[in-house]
C-alpha cells in the first residue's frame, strides 16, 4: 500500500473562518503533524489550495499557511470545490504509485468531501483524518464523518499516524 497525504485548502482566509468542531488553527496544527510523519515515511504530501477563477486578484490570505509547504511536496491549485477536476492531481498520484489517499484539511463538507468522492471515482482507497478537518457547523462535520465517509473508506484520527511505520503499514 502506498499512501499519500492530501491536505485541502489550508489557507489563512479559510483557517480564520468560524469553523466547528475544531478551530482552523487546530486543524492546521494536526495537518502539520501529519505532513511531518508522511514526509518521514517518504510518502507523498499533496498541498491543495483554491483560486477563484475569473478574478484579477485573489483575496488576501489565499496562499498556503506560512511554513506549510516544504520542498518535495506536490502543490495543486484547483479552481473548483474538489481537487481532481481540472488539475493534474490524479496524474501526480499515479506517477508516485499511490493507491491510498489520506485526506485532511478544510472544509469537511466542501473541499474535503468533494475531493474524497472524486478520489473514490478514480479508484483510490480512502482514509479520513476526522480531527484534522472541520466544517462550518459541528453537526455538518459530525454527520459527514459518521455517516458519509465510512461508506467511502476508513475514518481515523491524527494519533493513528504516530510515526513513519504507521504510514508504511
Amino acid at each position: 500500500m502506498t499512501r499519500a497525504l492530501v491536505l485541502i485548502d489550508l489557507m489563512p482566509r479559510i483557517i480564520d473562518l468560524d469553523l466547528a468542531p475544531h478551530r482552523g488553527a487546530e486543524v492546521l496544527d494536526r495537518c502539520r503533524r501529519l505532513a511531518a510523519v508522511f514526509r518521514a515515511a517518504g510518502a507523498p504530501v499533496v498541498q491543495v489550495r483554491v483560486e477563484r477563477p475569473g478574478v484579477a486578484e485573489q483575496p488576501p490570505g489565499s496562499d498556503f499557511a506560512d511554513g506549510l509547504v516544504e520542498a518535495g511536496d506536490v502543490v495543486v491549485v484547483k479552481r473548483t470545490v474538489g481537487a481532481f477536476h481540472g488539475t493534474d492531481l490524479h496524474d501526480q498520484l499515479r506517477r508516485r504509485g499511490v493507491d491510498t489517499v489520506v485526506i485532511a484539511g478544510l472544509v469537511t463538507t466542501m473541499g474535503v468531501e468533494s475531493t474524497a468522492r472524486a478520489a473514490s471515482d478514480h479508484g483510490y482507497e480512502l482514509e479520513f483524518v476526522a480531527d484534522a478537518m472541520s466544517a462550518f457547523a459541528a453537526d455538518e462535520h459530525d454527520f459527514t464523518v459518521e455517516r458519509i465517509f465510512p461508506r467511502f473508506g476508513a475514518v481515523r484520527v491524527t494519533d493513528d499516524y504516530p510515526d513513519a511505520d504507521a504510514v508504511r503499514r
